[in-house]
């Protein structure tokens, strides 16, 4: 019986179902990059803002509080934004006719509220309550970054749900005390893992996973 196909299709075959293979998995790599790229996550970006409000500036370099603009995150979900008369509190005495600060004075003027942008937003099917993580400890740049060190903000992680779960499991690597969650600056002290597993005893902290944790 004559030879239907020539030799070199053997070669072919085999070239074919490698590229294939290369292929597929070029395919699932370039989509795994692209769900963990800033272009996606929107992490590492800093959206434009009606003022460049910077948390370097005021938290380190004038010392103000957390706490002062941000007024419901101890008692509430939601950490709360501040007002303008906030802002006019000292800006009615310093830097009275900064053009940065136009949009602050025109919204005081008016009474119509800033538009921020959200820089750090989960979807609505997700629940989170500031006010339970500030109470065990968990500091606001665990999740928000360093944000003693950003002259505008920017959104530090990507927020998916793996990574909320490995803080969720892991809590002693993460928590720290009570006194140091509203440091703008912050880094785990070298005896962290002891200290942690400490913390997570004092505090009471549960490895909760559960689904109906976050959404509800």
């Amino acid at each position: 019986m004559p030879q239907v196909f020539h030799r070199s299709m053997n070669t072919i075959s085999r070239v074919s179902i490698v590229g294939v293979v290369v292929l597929i998995g070029g395919f699932f790599y370039f989509a795994w990059a692209v769900n963990n790229s800033p272009y996606y996550t929107r992490a590492m970006l800093q959206p434009l803002q009606p003022v460049p409000f910077s948390h370097k500036h005021h938290t380190v370099d004038d010392g103000i509080d957390c706490r002062y603009c941000h007024t419901s995150v101890e008692t509430s979900s939601f950490a709360g934004l501040p007002p303008t008369e906030t802002c006019m509190t000292c800006h009615s005495q310093i830097w009275t006719n900064s053009v940065m600060l136009e949009p602050v004075r025109a919204s005081y003027a008016t009474g119509k509220s800033l538009e921020w942008t959200r820089v750090n937003a989960l979807p609505d099917f997700v629940y989170f309550n500031h006010s339970i993580h500030v109470k065990q400890g968990i500091g606001c740049t665990t999740c928000h970054g360093e944000l003693g060190d950003m002259p505008i903000t920017w959104k530090q992680n990507t927020l998916y749900m793996r990574w909320c779960i490995n803080c969720h499991k892991h809590p002693q690597d993460y928590v720290r005390p009570r006194e140091d969650v509203f440091l703008p600056v912050y880094h785990p002290p070298k005896n962290q893992a002891e200290l942690g597993r400490k913390l997570v005893a004092e505090y009471k902290i549960h490895t909760w996973t559960r689904c109906d944790t976050c959404h509800r």
